[in-house]
Parts: C-alpha cells; sequence; structure tokens
C-alpha cells in the first residue's frame, strides 16, 4: 500500500478532470473520492480555474494536437468525449479562431490562467510562472549526495560489526587506486573517504590518513560522524567556489605521477559519478544483509 503521505493530490485530481471516462464534474468527483463541493472547490484553489473548464481546455489542446498529427476530426471528437464532430468543430473554432481541419496552422497550447497544459503523448505539463529561482542542479546532486549517504550510514548502523565488515562482494573494486570494496563498510568508507582526499587537494593541505574510513578501524556510527563534518565541508567548499565563480579554476596535483591537471567542476562530476555507483552497491549490499533503504532516486528524496 502507497503511503498516504506521499500522495501527489494535484495528480489525483487532474487525473480525475482528465479522464475520458469521466462526462462531467459529478463523475470527477466521484472517481477521487470527494463531494462534487469539495472537488470542486480544491481542483479551482490548486489550478485557479472551475474542472469544466480546465477539462475541456485540456481535451482541446490534446484534440489539436491529434489532428496535427493527422487523425480524423470525427474519430478524435469521440475519443476526446464530445458528443458529435459538429459540436466539437465549434468548440475548436471558438477557443482556437480555425475549423479544426486547420489545426496544423496554430500551436495545440492555449492560453492559461494556470501555466497547466496537455503534454503529448499522455502527460500534462506545468509552466513555472511563479517568479521563484528553481534550484542549481548541481547544488541540487550534491546536497542530495551528501544527504543520501548519510541515509545509508544511518541504515548500516543497524548491522553487526561482524556485517559491517564481512566480504560479501569478495575482490569488488570501483576505482584502482582505491582498492577493493568488498564489504558494505569499505563501500561507505570510500565514499566518505574520496571526498576527504578531494578536499585536501583544494585547500592544499596535506593527504589525510585513510583510518578514519576503514571499516576495520570505525564503526557505521562513527563514520557518520565524520561524514558529517566531511560532508558540511565539501558543500561549503562547493557553494563558496561556485559563488565567487571558481569551478572553472584548474588544481594541478603534484601528489600524481606524473602530476596531473583536474579543473574543479570536473572533481565535482567525477565525485559525484562514483558516489552515485557506491551508493547503489551499498544498498544492494544492505539489502542481502536483511537491511532496507529507500531508494537513492532524487525525485522521491525531493518529495520528501
Amino acid at each position: 500500500m502507497s503511503d498516504p503521505s506521499r500522495r501527489d493530490r494535484l495528480r489525483e485530481l487532474l487525473d480525475a478532470v482528465t479522464d475520458a471516462t469521466n462526462h462531467d464534474v459529478g463523475d470527477m468527483a466521484r472517481s477521487s473520492y470527494a463531494s462534487e463541493f469539495h472537488f470542486s472547490r480544491e481542483v479551482r484553489r490548486l489550478t485557479g480555474e472551475p474542472p469544466a473548464a480546465l477539462r475541456r481546455r485540456i481535451m482541446l489542446e490534446r484534440a489539436a494536437w491529434r489532428l496535427q498529427r493527422g487523425e480524423a476530426v470525427a474519430a478524435v471528437a469521440a475519443a476526446e468525449g464530445w458528443s458529435s464532430a459538429e459540436v466539437f468543430s465549434r468548440a475548436f473554432r471558438r477557443m482556437y479562431g480555425r475549423p479544426p481541419s486547420r489545426a496544423g496552422e496554430v500551436p495545440f497550447r492555449l492560453p492559461a490562467p494556470n501555466g497547466l497544459h496537455f503534454h503529448p503523448p499522455q502527460s500534462l505539463w506545468l509552466d513555472d510562472e511563479r517568479g521563484i529561482a528553481v534550484p542549481d542542479v548541481a547544488d541540487l546532486m550534491v546536497t542530495h549526495d551528501v544527504d543520501d549517504t548519510a541515509h545509508l550510514l544511518e541504515r548500516a548502523a543497524e548491522l553487526s560489526a561482524q556485517q559491517w565488515v564481512a566480504e560479501v562482494r569478495p575482490g569488488q573494486t570501483v576505482l584502482d587506486w582505491d582498492g577493493a570494496e568488498p564489504s558494505v563498510g569499505a563501500v561507505l568508507g570510500a565514499i566518505v573517504w574520496t571526498k576527504q582526499v578531494w578536499l585536501a587537494t583544494i585547500a592544499g593541505e596535506d593527504f589525510p590518513a585513510r583510518a578514519a574510513t576503514q571499516p576495520e578501524l570505525v564503526s557505521a556510527a562513527e563514520l557518520a560522524a565524520h561524514h558529517d563534518d566531511i560532508g558540511k565541508r565539501w558543500r561549503a567548499m562547493i557553494s563558496d567556489h561556485a559563488a565567487a565563480g571558481r569551478l572553472g579554476d584548474t588544481v594541478i596535483d603534484a601528489l600524481c605521477d606524473p602530476p596531473e591537471s583536474f579543473q574543479l567542476y570536473g572533481i565535482v562530476a567525477h565525485v559525484l559519478t562514483y558516489s552515485a555507483h557506491r551508493r547503489e552497491l551499498a544498498r544492494a549490499m544492505l539489502a542481502g544483509h536483511g537491511v532496507d533503504t529507500r531508494r537513492g532516486d532524487p525525485l522521491d528524496w525531493m518529495r520528501s
């Protein structure tokens, strides 16, 4: 059973509005398990448009798109719930200023008070007209990576000491220079260790000791505390350099043999790529130990 707290009520209401089997507001309300009054009030509150008007506009947009793809007027009118092709044609001409036979001359989108439109082939599209700055995608992914790693470490704390270091995947290697990562502790330790190394490189610090991320030496709880510090520093470093327009700067790492150069945005992409891979490895390994974890999907994380 789905978690009621995770329900997308707007999506449920819109499904009821656009369901071709719902012929009037009463049908829409019944299919969404609401009274007609409550349903109409909620749709108007969430979209700024009465359900009947919203349905008519969305279905006309979908009809226009279908006509533009070469479908016959009568077939589209019937499929979209109009009582006859003549009634459909009058409604189409009233909204688009052209008969359905000339649908190809106009965009299928109609003016909307809420930015909500039909989106081919069977979806809806909501324009963001709030004027609110959307999150930077890179910052979103960095934050998600840190939060999801913290979640996995929290779940890993349920393991016994033996499970934490058990070699469930002997010889598993993600990157040659990091060595084998056969256990849950090794994989999660490598996620934290990678950020710690790159932080030291960017900050011009000495190469850090690895003891704080080795599962044989630290528990999941201890690694989680260390990750909390490293994660905060990692996010702050990226945020500060981004704000200063410095993510294009280059570090020439003399510790490499031979020395190599790395642009900061490339470092961030590298860390995110391999952290995402390791987090999924850790999920599978935790599942093998009987520990359930949420999915690592940023969409789920954003909803929660």
